[in-house]
């Protein structure tokens, strides 16, 4: 179908390149992506934005996506790493066409530098880190030659045989591709290709003591992958001169050669993304593990209640774009309050629970209500409240002295209970400390919800949710918060981020009372607690010890 200027304008400009492309000579079966994660931790928001963008790519042009683990560097890569994204990924609803690892290569990619070892386009250089650095010069001063730089090929060849075998401690030598000391973008400036690691690999065990820098195994596994389109973020922006330079070592003109585009990277306020720091907060135990639900990894929010939905819906509407800002976390916490509306059965919980008796209901009688699960999907069902003499009502939802403009209870107030009876506070009892520990009211039995009687129909200020007291389920709730106080941690690098954490982050409710329909909730099942937020079952919580942990509040309240 031929696409209009409308249509076309609708296109983000990673798309827009794609169908630029296929205008000028690419066809359909050509495409191919892939997502390309270290496997050096789990999973955050900030990666979502490639693993939609890719996978959604493929998924509009039935292209085929791999999911490539960029494991090049054995001193921080773990086989846990690699199980916990392909479960985020899977979880998301993503399936990769082939699952492939850089350490597939290496045996390709340390015959091609032979190759170029013998072209006079790399050599062995053995200075210090420190040495290479000060030769590396600045962006507006030349770097120098480094003094090794014109090493015969027989003898690069003869180190770099050794090197490979072991022969040489961790920063001995390196090998160095023959670009250009003097080129105006640094990173051209002669870049190591291989360092000595004497590292045990989660994938090749000890077969290797050498291993490729990222910038010579990324191009060079895009280009044995035949993918089309490589897709970075913006930092590696700079790298594209060398991702070319390094593809024109090994480019055979009849294949096809993959170009490398960027795109802004996903970052939400209030939280940190490099995995370096998420890393710190989980060693020094300030979270709860990476799926702890204050932390922006993919089983953090997954922990937390977001879905697949709501997480790919906010990718969607943060978009594509070629410059780096910042997202607000609200348009997160939208679109999973959108999707829960939509798909969470309602239930009554009461987190700070006071007792209430209504004195002039029968002592000993209960009744059934029936109650919709959610009055947004009629296939939802109803269920059964039970009501009885004794409730609980949140605390907050009781002022002795109420106003007649606050929708609480209070002394000589009249509130609704949800789908109950209207109800009138009579009396206070409190303890020796002056605490209200007991309301005592009096109900109006011709009140019912939904009875049809002229008092049921009558309007009060306030209605209030509640659970019965001899029929609830006691429970753990967690009250979640932003994990910083500012809304940039990461703006001052001179200041330790973890100076930042809202200590406040956490808050532990441990008497709250549930309705008996969640007797029987299972982990990460979702739930709107009515009235006050929407909610998901923990992964720890039993039929012994619920546990709930908070999603997020029924509206925007930060």
């Amino acid at each position: 179908m031929e696409k209009t200027n409308e249509n076309y304008k609708a296109l983000n400009f990673i798309e827009q390149i794609v169908e630029e492309d296929l205008t000028n000579g690419y066809s359909v079966n050509q495409l191919k992506f892939r997502f390309p994660p270290e496997p050096n931790g789990y999973l955050h928001i900030g990666h979502a934005k490639a693993f939609c963008l890719n996978f959604g790519l493929g998924e509009k042009y039935n292209a085929p996506v791999n999911l490539r683990f960029d494991d090049t560097n054995p001193s921080k890569e773990e086989q846990e790493f690699v199980d916990a994204i392909k479960f985020d990924l899977n979880w998301m609803g993503f399936q990769w066409a082939e699952e492939c690892y850089s350490s597939d290569y290496f045996s390709q990619l340390y015959e091609w530098a032979v190759q170029m070892i013998k072209n006079g386009k790399a050599y062995i250089d053995s200075q210090s880190s420190e040495e290479m650095a000060e030769q590396k010069g600045t962006p507006t001063q030349p770097g120098t030659d480094s003094p090794f730089r014109n090493r015969t090929v027989e003898e690069n060849l003869e180190l770099f045989t050794k090197m490979k075998k072991g022969e040489f401690k961790e920063g001995e030598h390196v090998l160095r591709a023959k670009i250009d000391m003097k080129h105006t973008n640094m990173l051209m400036r002669d870049p190591i290709m291989y360092r000595v690691m004497h590292k045990h690999h989660h994938r090749t065990a000890n077969n290797w003591c050498i291993y490729p820098m990222y910038d010579w195994a990324h191009g060079e596994s895009d280009y044995i992958e035949k993918i089309s389109h490589s897709l970075c973020s913006l930092e590696f922006k700079p790298h594209r001169e060398l991702y070319d330079w390094f593809l024109d070592q090994v480019y055979d003109s009849g294949k096809l050669r993959p170009k490398q585009r960027e795109f802004s990277r996903m970052n939400l306020n209030y939280t940190v993304m490099s995995k370096r720091k998420l890393m710190q907060l989980v060693d020094e135990k300030i979270v709860d593990g990476w799926d702890d639900p204050r932390m922006p990894t993919i089983s953090g929010l997954r922990r937390r209640g977001y879905t697949p939905t709501s997480i790919r819906d906010f990718i969607d509407k943060a978009g594509v774009s070629k410059r780096d800002n910042i997202i607000d976390v609200a348009l997160l916490e939208s679109c999973i309050r959108t999707d829960l509306n939509k798909s969470t059965h309602r239930v009554m919980a009461v987190l700070n629970p006071l007792k209430l008796v209504l004195t002039n209901y029968p002592e000993g009688q209960t009744e059934n209500i029936i109650a919709e699960n959610n009055p947004e999907d009629e296939s939802a069902g109803n269920r059964n409240l039970i009501f009885s003499r004794e409730i609980y009502i949140e605390q907050d939802d009781f002022l002795e002295d109420c106003p007649n403009k606050v929708f609480k209870l209070g002394i000589g107030k009249e509130v609704r209970l949800k789908h109950g009876y209207i109800i009138k506070g009579e009396e206070v009892i409190k303890n020796s400390d002056g605490k209200i520990v007991e309301i005592r009211c009096s109900y109006d039995s011709k009140s019912k919800s939904g009875s049809g009687t002229e008092e049921s129909k009558r309007k009060v200020q306030g209605t209030l949710h509640w659970v019965s007291a001899t029929h609830c389920v006691n429970a753990e709730v967690n009250i979640y918060d932003r994990l910083f106080t500012v809304e940039s941690p990461d703006s001052d690098k001179e200041i330790d981020f973890k100076t930042l954490i809202n200590l406040n982050s956490l808050t532990v409710l441990k008497n709250c009372k549930v309705e008996m329909a969640l007797l029987d909730a299972k982990p990460l099942e979702r739930y709107q607690f009515q009235r006050i937020g929407y909610f998901c079952v923990d992964k720890n919580s039993t039929a012994e010890k619920l546990i709930f942990n908070r999603t997020v509040t029924l509206k925007e309240g930060w």
